[in-house]
Protein backbone atom coordinates (compact mmCIF):
# COMPACT_ATOMS: atom_id res chain seq x y z
CA UNK A 1 0.00 0.00 0.00
CA UNK A 2 2.63 2.30 0.65
CA UNK A 3 4.19 1.70 -3.24
CA UNK A 4 0.81 2.87 -4.34
CA UNK A 5 0.78 5.63 -2.31
CA UNK A 6 4.31 7.02 -3.15
CA UNK A 7 3.64 6.17 -7.19
CA UNK A 8 1.01 8.47 -6.87
CA UNK A 9 2.68 11.04 -4.94
CA UNK A 10 6.19 11.04 -7.01
CA UNK A 11 3.66 11.18 -9.91
CA UNK A 12 1.40 14.33 -8.85
CA UNK A 13 4.84 15.69 -7.88
CA UNK A 14 6.00 15.26 -11.24
CA UNK A 15 3.19 16.01 -13.16
CA UNK A 16 3.25 19.76 -11.24
CA UNK A 17 6.78 20.08 -12.51
CA UNK A 18 5.62 19.36 -15.78
CA UNK A 19 2.59 21.01 -15.72
CA UNK A 20 3.81 24.10 -18.16
CA UNK A 21 5.72 21.03 -20.79
CA UNK A 22 3.60 21.25 -24.03
CA UNK A 23 3.82 17.32 -24.43
CA UNK A 24 1.58 17.04 -21.58
CA UNK A 25 -1.42 17.82 -23.04
CA UNK A 26 -1.52 14.72 -24.57
CA UNK A 27 -1.48 12.88 -20.91
CA UNK A 28 -5.33 12.11 -21.18
CA UNK A 29 -5.32 10.15 -24.23
CA UNK A 30 -2.58 8.49 -23.21
CA UNK A 31 -3.53 6.96 -19.76
CA UNK A 32 -7.07 6.53 -21.79
CA UNK A 33 -5.04 4.23 -24.24
CA UNK A 34 -3.11 2.46 -21.22
CA UNK A 35 -6.56 1.85 -19.50
CA UNK A 36 -8.11 0.40 -22.97
CA UNK A 37 -4.70 -2.07 -23.19
CA UNK A 38 -5.31 -2.53 -19.20
CA UNK A 39 -8.72 -3.20 -19.55
CA UNK A 40 -8.14 -6.08 -22.73
CA UNK A 41 -5.59 -7.92 -21.20
CA UNK A 42 -7.59 -7.83 -18.13
CA UNK A 43 -10.33 -9.28 -20.50
CA UNK A 44 -7.73 -11.58 -22.30
CA UNK A 45 -6.43 -12.79 -18.88
CA UNK A 46 -10.28 -13.96 -17.80
CA UNK A 47 -11.22 -15.70 -21.25
CA UNK A 48 -7.97 -18.12 -20.93
CA UNK A 49 -8.50 -18.84 -17.44
CA UNK A 50 -10.83 -22.00 -18.05
CA UNK A 51 -11.88 -22.42 -14.02
CA UNK A 52 -13.13 -18.57 -14.10
CA UNK A 53 -14.84 -19.40 -17.75
CA UNK A 54 -16.25 -22.90 -16.26
CA UNK A 55 -18.00 -21.49 -13.46
CA UNK A 56 -19.14 -17.95 -15.39
CA UNK A 57 -23.08 -18.88 -15.22
CA UNK A 58 -22.60 -18.92 -11.20
CA UNK A 59 -20.18 -15.63 -10.67
CA UNK A 60 -21.73 -13.45 -13.61
CA UNK A 61 -24.64 -12.25 -12.01
CA UNK A 62 -22.57 -11.62 -8.79
CA UNK A 63 -19.90 -9.71 -10.76
CA UNK A 64 -22.41 -7.64 -12.77
CA UNK A 65 -24.20 -6.78 -9.69
CA UNK A 66 -21.01 -5.57 -7.70
CA UNK A 67 -19.22 -3.93 -10.78
CA UNK A 68 -22.53 -1.91 -11.21
CA UNK A 69 -22.78 -1.04 -7.80
CA UNK A 70 -19.15 0.14 -7.81
CA UNK A 71 -19.60 2.28 -10.66
CA UNK A 72 -22.70 3.83 -9.15
CA UNK A 73 -20.53 4.52 -6.31
CA UNK A 74 -17.78 6.15 -8.24
CA UNK A 75 -20.28 8.19 -9.87
CA UNK A 76 -22.16 9.52 -7.11
CA UNK A 77 -19.18 10.06 -5.34
CA UNK A 78 -17.67 11.83 -8.49
CA UNK A 79 -20.66 14.14 -8.85
CA UNK A 80 -20.59 15.23 -5.33
CA UNK A 81 -16.84 16.09 -5.44
CA UNK A 82 -17.47 18.16 -8.83
CA UNK A 83 -20.49 20.06 -6.90
CA UNK A 84 -18.13 20.31 -3.77
CA UNK A 85 -14.96 21.55 -5.01
CA UNK A 86 -15.37 22.36 -8.86
CA UNK A 87 -18.51 23.53 -9.68
CA UNK A 88 -18.52 27.44 -10.00
CA UNK A 89 -20.73 29.40 -7.33
CA UNK A 90 -23.34 31.72 -9.31
CA UNK A 91 -23.03 34.86 -8.71
CA UNK A 92 -25.94 37.16 -7.39
CA UNK A 93 -26.09 40.55 -9.63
Amino acid sequence: MLTIFLVIVSGMAVGYVARNIPATRYTGKIIGVLIALLLFSLGLSVGTNEQVIANFRFIGLDAFVIAAAATLGSVLCAAWVYRKFFRKKDKES
